[in-house]
């Protein structure tokens, strides 16, 4: 069995630049990105007793920003998983290829907005998690 030591929690912190007239977030790919940005999305009107997420990327990475709001991110590597709360526009979740992610307990005011370091593609995606196990060289545990 292959395990990798992955850390499954890094978040970025992004400058608030501002003065009296308001706040704003600068984000430049490789710059306070660590990535080219090739795809850039955002969930709202998310309902508090629904959840989204439940795949991982072969190889796509991300960055997760709540501009408003909050929800639960749950990140699993296979072995280990860890909860998280998003609740700040100045700091964002980098989430890398073969993590699974979920999305639970959102805000009714949630903004997620989500930086992507590749364009859509459904074969990135692995949507099951038995299969995400295999990939990943684990045993399977429902």
């Amino acid at each position: 069995m292959k395990i990798e030591n992955v850390e499954l929690v890094r978040w970025f912190d992004f400058p608030s630049l501002g003065d009296d007239r308001g706040s704003l977030v600068a984000l430049e790919g490789s710059k306070t990105i660590p990535f080219d940005i090739k795809r850039v999305y955002y969930i709202f009107g998310t309902r508090s007793d629904v959840s989204r997420g439940f795949h991982a990327h072969k190889a796509l990475k991300q960055i997760a920003i709540c501009i408003t709001g909050q929800c639960k991110m749950l990140l699993d590597n296979g072995i280990e998983k860890q909860e998280v709360w998003l609740n700040s526009p100045t700091r964002g979740l980098y989430i890398d290829d073969m993590i699974w992610r979920e999305m639970h307990e959102f805000s009714s005011d949630c903004v997620l907005l989500v930086l992507a370091s590749e364009h859509y593609c459904e074969s990135d995606y692995i949507r099951d998690y038995k299969v995400f196990s295999k990939l990943k060289g684990l045993p399977y545990e429902a």
